[in-house]
């Protein structure tokens, strides 16, 4: 089985959404649907979800460097976020394994 979830954002911006509303917010495969990143979240950390919601970030915009050689265009790395909006009474501890 492939890594669905690679890594939980850990910012101010999600921390504050997360005590607001119950949500959390993981980096995920790009190549991973709803149901794979629902049955992953609830493997890991044995929670239900009520929501999922993906988004597609990065890989168009071109960054531009002016270097000795030249100069370099570089692409952003994309990746694939997924906010998780757990049911009532479910809480995911991610600083438990810090």
């Amino acid at each position: 089985m492939k890594n669905v979830i690679l890594k939980p954002i850990l910012t101010e911006k999600m921390t504050a959404v997360t005590e607001k509303y119950n949500r959390y917010g993981f980096i995920v495969d790009k190549s991973a649907g709803k149901e794979e990143i629902k049955k992953a979240i609830k493997a890991i950390y044995g929670v239900e979800t009520a929501r999922i919601n993906t988004m597609n970030y990065g890989g168009g915009k071109k960054n531009v460097k002016y270097t000795n050689k030249g100069i370099i265009y570089q692409k952003n790395k994309s990746f694939k976020k997924a906010i998780v909006t757990l049911k009532d009474g479910d809480v995911i501890d991610l600083y438990e394994n810090i």
